[in-house]
C-alpha cells in the first residue's frame, strides 16, 4: 500500500505536501465562510471560485510547456513561495479588518495564475520522483495526502475559525507552505535533456495538442474529467449555503460535511494504493463515475444531516477513484516528452473548467435554490457517463 514511500525523494516530497495541503484546506473553508459572512450571496461564492480557476483555463497550457522545458522542482519552489506570500497578504488584510470582497477576488485571481504553472509541474514530477514502476502507487498516495488533508483541514478550520479567527487560519496556511518548500529543496532529481523542445513556445504547445487530438483514448478520458469539473464539483463551493440554509448546521457542521467527502476520498485512495497495478481499470473507472453521479443526486435531495454525510462519503470515494485512474492512465500511456503538456490539459479540464461550473451552480442556486443546482449537476453527469460508455466501449477494456 505504501511502497512508493520507500523512495526517499518521494517520501520527503509527500510529507511536505501533506502539511501544505492541510493548510490550504483550512484556508479554503475559512475563506468560503468569510465571503458568505461579508456578502450572504451564493452567487458571489461562485464568482470567487470562478476567479480562482479562470487563470488556469487561460495559462495552464503554457504551464505544461514550461514543465516540459524546465526543471520541475525549481518551478514548484517558485510557485509555493508565491502561494505563501498570497496567504500572508490575505491574512494581514483580514487581521486589520480592511478585507473586502474585491480584495478576496483579487487574491483568488493571483492564486489561479500561480496554480496554472504549479499544477502541470506538480502532476508530471511524480514519475521523476518514483519511476514508472511505482507510478500508480505514488499517484494513489498523492490522493491519500490530498484527501487526508480534506478531512483534517476542514475539521481544524471549524475549530480554528472559532478560536483564532479567519486571519489566523490564513496565517497557518502561509506557514504550512514552508514544509513543502523545504522538502523540494532537499530532493534530488536527475535533470533530463529536453531535446524535443523548439525555440518557439507556441510550436511546442501545438505539438502537444496534436498528440492529444490523435489519441482517441486520451480524448475520452479528458472529456470525463471535463464534465465532472463543469457539473460535478460545484457542491464544494456551495457547501456553506447547503450547511446553513438546508441543514442548518453552521460552520462546525460545514467542517464535518467537507471532512466527510474527504473521508470517502481517503478510503478510495487507500483502496487504489492497495490494489496496485490491477486489471480492469476501465471498468472500475466507469463504475466509479456512475456511483459519483448517483451519490450527488442523493446529496442534492437530502434534507437530513446523516444522509448528507453518507452521500458525501460516497461522492468522495467515487470521485477520487475516477480521477486517480484517469491521472494514472494518462501518465502511463503518454510519451515522456509530452507528459507536462498532457497533464496541463488534464489540469485545464479538471481545474480550468471549474470556474464555469462554479458560475453555473452559483447562478442556479441563486435563482432556484442550492438543492436544484446540485441535482442538475448530478443528472447531467449521469447522462454523460451513460453516453460515453456507449460511444467509447474500449474504455471498459483498459487494464
Amino acid at each position: 500500500m505504501f511502497s512508493s514511500l520507500s523512495i526517499r525523494n518521494f517520501r520527503v516530497y509527500w510529507l511536505g505536501m501533506l502539511v501544505s495541503l492541510i493548510g490550504t484546506w483550512i484556508q479554503q473553508v475559512a475563506q468560503s465562510w468569510l465571503v458568505f459572512e461579508l456578502t450572504s450571496s451564493a452567487f458571489l461564492l461562485g464568482v470567487v471560485g470562478f476567479l480562482n480557476s479562470i487563470p488556469v483555463l487561460i495559462l495552464c497550457l503554457f504551464g505544461g510547456v514550461l514543465a516540459d522545458r524546465l526543471n520541475k522542482r525549481n518551478i514548484l519552489i517558485a510557485t509555493q513561495i508565491a502561494f505563501m506570500v498570497l496567504a500572508f497578504i490575505l491574512a494581514t488584510l483580514t487581521q486589520l479588518k480592511i478585507i473586502t470582497p474585491f480584495q478576496i477576488m483579487a487574491v483568488a485571481i493571483l492564486n489561479g495564475v500561480v496554480m496554472a504553472f504549479d499544477a502541470p509541474a506538480r502532476q508530471s514530477i511524480v514519475v521523476e520522483l518514483v519511476g514508472k514502476k511505482h507510478l500508480f502507487n505514488a499517484i494513489a498516495l498523492n490522493s491519500v495526502a490530498f484527501n487526508s488533508s480534506r478531512i483534517i483541514g476542514p475539521a481544524l478550520a471549524g475549530i480554528l475559525v472559532a478560536t483564532i479567527g479567519m486571519s489566523g487560519c490564513f496565517y497557518i496556511n502561509g506557514i504550512s507552505f514552508l514544509a513543502v518548500i523545504i522538502a523540494l529543496f532537499s530532493v534530488r532529481i536527475v535533470k533530463t535533456q529536453n531535446k524535443f523542445s523548439h525555440s518557439n513556445t507556441f510550436q511546442d504547445l501545438k505539438d502537444g495538442l496534436i498528440f492529444i487530438k490523435s489519441n482517441r483514448l486520451i480524448l475520452a478520458l479528458i472529456s470525463m474529467v471535463a464534465v465532472v469539473s463543469l457539473f460535478g464539483v460545484a457542491h464544494v463551493i456551495l457547501m456553506p449555503i447547503f450547511a446553513n440554509d438546508v441543514l442548518n448546521v453552521g460552520i462546525k457542521g460545514l467542517g464535518v460535511l467537507m471532512s466527510s467527502a474527504g473521508l470517502g476520498a481517503l478510503i478510495g485512495a487507500l483502496i487504489l494504493a492497495r490494489l496496485g497495478d490491477f486489471k480492469y481499470k476501465g471498468r472500475l473507472l466507469l463504475f466509479s463515475a456512475m456511483v459519483f453521479s448517483v451519490s450527488l443526486i442523493i446529496f442534492s435531495l437530502s434534507k437530513t444531516y446523516l444522509l448528507s454525510i453518507i452521500a458525501l462519503i460516497l461522492i468522495g470515494l467515487s470521485s477520487v477513484t475516477a480521477v486517480a485512474l484517469v491521472n494514472t492512465l494518462l501518465q502511463v500511456k503518454v510519451e515522456d516528452r509530452f507528459r507536462g503538456r498532457v497533464m496541463s490539459v488534464f489540469m485545464l479540464t479538471f481545474a480550468g473548467m471549474m470556474p464555469f461550473g462554479n458560475l453555473i451552480a452559483g447562478s442556479l442556486a441563486q435563482a432556484a435554490g442550492v438543492s436544484f443546482a446540485l441535482l442538475f449537476g448530478g443528472i447531467t453527469c449521469a447522462v454523460f457517463f451513460t453516453a460515453i460508455n456507449i460511444i467509447y466501449p474500449e474504455i471498459k477494456d483498459i487494464s
